[in-house]
């Protein structure tokens, strides 16, 4: 007797962005196309960034009130459990007073604590070192607060594999659902790159948008050579739980394949012109859909606005999808690139796209490379890759 299908579903989606912090407010944010970046000067330069609205800032002081604890954090730890709680909601898994042992939560972060480090690390050089700072900047306490907030019982585990970051997370915990060890999982990312010593990082490599006085300041596809990289801060977690086909209803949003890919590092961010590693993980995901249904609607790029990494992508697309080439769309023209939280914040995006069936217009560029027209997006790709030549791809599909 052959076994029923089965899909892993998403019950829930937290998130906190320059968008808002709520579904409302984001699906506004998409459904305007306003960007969401503001100048800032460091290192006595104007420079652009993404930054959480009042609105999501003062939602964050409020949940410091709910543990004395959570002042000890750093923000991306707070935006977690933000976003955790959130997503938990949704799914009505929240349940006060009760350990939830099948619950896993896999969040994980680029960088980590790195405000808190930056704090740390300052005071050490003072010979004021306190005794919370090496368990509040260890990258483990991420899924552990949340998993506290959530009262989640099952594996709490936390990664980083730079920017795949989110995607490898939802990875991971598709993989234990179907393994039967856990029944339900809390996978994300989250990251507060907002620090004096990340910027002067991101810009020492050469990278970071002069744009400051523009619109758009982050410029994915605009198809001039200049970088475009803007830092942005946020997180979203995604609440995934198995279920066999029978049981689900129409319209319901599953995750439908999951593919990765690597290629040799070959430079000091491991980009390769061809961006074997998007191949890679475009053919392994597009490969575990049915033969004659290997294609996908639209993708949400990676695209920070690099002219190596957009134009890497793009030609990887490009050899992939050799005939019938998808709609492309990003939303860091928006909100900027949020490092380890970026994947899960596009999988956010493709969920508002799946129900909206709709997606804001880049005005800055009239060269998009690629435009299809589809009736209706039933199937999104979501790519994401990192330093080190890793890459992931996620296809949501729209039952």
């Amino acid at each position: 007797m052959k076994a029923e299908k089965e899909y892993i579903v998403i019950k829930g989606c937290g998130a906190i962005s320059p968008l808002g912090s709520n579904p409302g407010d984001i699906a506004q944010a998409y459904t305007s196309g306003i960007p969401a970046f503001k100048t800032t000067f460091h290192q006595e330069q104007p420079t652009p960034v993404a930054v959480l609205p009042e609105k999501a800032e003062h939602q964050l002081q409020d949940l410091l009130k709910q543990n004395p604890n959570y002042k000890h954090l750093d923000k991306s730890v707070l935006m977690a459990v933000f976003a955790a709680r959130q997503a938990a909601e949704q799914a009505g898994w929240l349940q006060e007073g009760f350990t939830d042992h099948d619950l896993g939560v896999n969040i994980g972060s680029s960088r980590g604590a790195t405000g808190l480090f930056e704090q740390h690390l300052d005071t050490f050089q003072q010979r004021q070192l306190t005794a919370s700072a090496s368990p509040t900047t260890t990258l483990g306490n991420l899924s552990s607060w949340v998993a506290h907030a959530v009262n989640a019982g099952g594996a709490q585990i936390s990664h980083s594999i730079t920017c795949s970051t989110a995607l490898m997370a939802v990875a991971n915990a598709a993989a234990w659902l179907k393994a039967g060890m856990a029944k339900r999982f809390l996978a994300g990312g989250t990251e507060a790159p907002l620090t004096d010593f990340t910027i002067a990082q991101m810009k020492a490599i050469g990278i970071y948008s002069k744009l400051h006085n523009h619109t758009y300041p982050c410029q994915p596809y605009a198809m001039v050579k200049q970088n475009t990289f803007v830092l942005g801060e946020g997180a979203a977690v995604l609440a995934l739980e198995l279920e066999p086909a029978s049981i689900i209803t129409p319209g319901t949003i599953v995750i439908e394949a999951i593919g990765l890919g690597f290629e040799s590092i070959k430079s000091k961010t491991g980009i390769s012109a061809d961006g074997l590693n998007f191949q890679q993980s475009m053919q392994h995901a597009l490969h575990q859909l049915p033969d004659n249904e290997r294609t996908v609607d639209l993708i949400i790029t990676h695209t920070p606005g690099t002219a190596a990494g957009d134009t890497a992508e793009l030609n990887a697309i490009s050899s992939v999808f050799k005939e019938g080439l998808p709609a492309i769309t990003t939303n860091k023209f928006l909100l900027g690139h949020t490092l380890g939280a970026s994947g899960a914040l596009s999988l956010q995006y493709a969920l508002y796209i799946l129900q909206s069936q709709t997606f804001p217009t880049l005005h800055y560029t009239n060269n998009l490379p690629f435009s299809a027209s589809h009736k209706k997006y039933k199937r999104i790709m979501v790519n994401a890759a990192g330093f080190g030549g890793n890459a992931a791809s996620i296809i949501l599909k729209q039952l």
